[in-house]
């Protein structure tokens, strides 16, 4: 096997076997995808837009390929037949049952249905929001009856090639990871996860005070085999959370590490290989909010898995979830968007509210409207700063083998300082100022990847 074969995993053509070809993809010259980040939206806007926001709906409608991440259930809460479930991504989202349709009209041919709140309104309400794309003709992965459905790529054919999408999230609520069936055990529908597990990295001296914390619990509290695998692998479990030494850390640095389920990572890869050898370009998505939404930087896990899709076949791998920009890397000549933040962001403007949402901010129902508890928890909560508000509409062109030949990052803005709150979270392109202000916020944070981004004309170029 040659060093390129070992690289990619491809075997030399033998009879019976794929050709090392697979790994190419098969568009024509000039292909482009436009990618973006989370849609969260309340309603259709597409009328709006093209009214208001033409050049942004051109930049999304150019292109061959157009992928977002719908964050949310879309329902008609007359219909649907289900109820929110206990557990939501942090808020029950929900968009009006034209969102799909009018997301096509706008020009998005792929979107991802997994992250955090994919099943905000149950199992039920991923159904319905599955069943509004398809009659809507938008391909969406991420989610389904059982893991295999949940994992395994859709395909978008377009003029240009045959695109496929493999889906996954690493933040998710419990009851929403998806599984397979086992014998007289049916599959659970859910989403494609990718399961991690969290280490706080500490001082050695302080992993001591928390080993001390530990052993003073009551007898009984802590689990034999818990304690028997912090003796075995040097690590402090207190509370839920697990702890290691990390050599040269301050007694005040805290740090995080994060270990992925290799069984999830093996499935997810092969997927990613299927998707590829079936199609002529191949999308991976993923949603992560790790370490934090607040972090400028990915979670340690992120560019292992990304790069390992990338050998696997994919030829761009595109990150959303906290809320924020994030960096960029190109690797072999693919592009990895750790966070492209959000299109539209119109989390303030969430109707109807349910229950559980104002006992958790411990506000009493029909003491305020929706619209001003929704501002009041934006204010007093998460995102009350500009930067949730600010991200790219990232445009790729690739030559014909899918070499990547340019990146155009078109910065985008959601009303965050606009006249109305009823405004803000939906997009328009950024001039002047806040263009300047977005592209060299992210222009910074690639370099840590080796990538360049140069401003011109109000626009982020990345040329190869």
């Amino acid at each position: 096997m040659t060093q390129e074969e070992h690289a990619t995993g491809a075997l030399p053509h033998e009879e019976g076997a794929l050709a090392p070809s697979w790994m190419s993809a098969n568009v024509r010259d000039g292909f482009t995808v436009a990618a973006v980040g989370d849609l969260i939206l309340s309603d259709a806007l597409c009328a709006r837009l093209e009214q208001a926001a033409p050049d942004l709906l051109a930049l999304i409608r150019g292109a061959d390929v157009a992928f977002g991440n719908f964050e949310g259930t879309a329902i008609d809460l007359r219909k649907f037949g289900g109820y929110p479930s206990a557990l939501s991504g942090g808020s029950w989202l929900v968009s009006a049952p034209a969102v799909p349709a009018d997301l096509g009209k706008m020009g998005f041919g792929l979107v991802s249905l997994a992250n955090n709140h994919s099943t905000d309104w149950g199992v039920e309400g991923m159904r319905y929001t599955s069943m509004l794309f398809e009659r809507a003709g938008v391909v969406h992965a991420g989610t389904g009856e059982s893991l295999s459905q949940a994992r395994a790529p859709s395909f978008l054919a377009t003029g240009a090639g045959r695109v496929s999408l493999v889906a996954l999230a690493s933040r998710f609520e419990a009851n929403a990871r998806a599984i397979d069936p086992l014998g007289q055990i049916p599959g659970r529908p859910g989403l494609n996860a990718l399961r991690t597990t969290r280490f706080v990295l500490v001082s050695p001296e302080r992993l001591k005070v928390l080993a001390g914390i530990r052993d003073a619990l009551p007898k009984g509290m802590m689990r034999r085999s818990i304690l028997e695998a912090d003796r075995k692998n040097g690590t402090v479990t207190l509370f839920d959370v697990k702890y290691r030494a990390r050599d040269g850390l301050g007694e005040d640095a805290v740090e995080f590490t994060f270990s992925m389920d290799e069984r999830d990572r093996k499935g997810i890869l092969h997927n990613i290989r299927q998707a590829k050898q079936t199609s002529d370009f191949s999308i991976v998505s993923m949603h992560t909010h790790e370490p934090g939404n607040y972090c400028q930087t990915p979670p340690d896990f992120m560019p292992t898995i990304a790069r390992q899709a990338i050998d696997n076949g994919a030829d761009a791998f595109i990150g959303h979830g906290p809320h924020q920009l994030r960096g960029i890397e190109i690797y072999r000549g693919r592009p990895i968007y750790y966070s492209l933040g959000n299109f539209f962001f119109m989390e303030n403007q969430q109707q109807p509210i349910t229950r559980d949402e104002y006992e958790k901010d411990k506000v009493e129902p029909m003491s305020m409207t929706e619209a001003e508890f929704m501002e009041h928890r934006r204010v007093h909560g998460v995102f009350k700063e500009q930067i949730w508000y600010e991200s790219v509409v990232a445009v790729n062109h690739y030559r014909g083998k899918g070499e990547l030949a340019r990146v155009e990052l078109h910065p985008i803005e959601m009303h965050w300082a606009g006249a109305r709150d009823a405004d803000r979270g939906i997009p328009r392109l950024a001039r002047g100022e806040d263009a300047l202000r977005i592209l060299e916020r992210l222009q910074r944070l690639s370099r840590a990847y080796g990538t360049e981004i140069v401003i011109r004309d109000e626009v982020g170029h990345i040329a190869l």
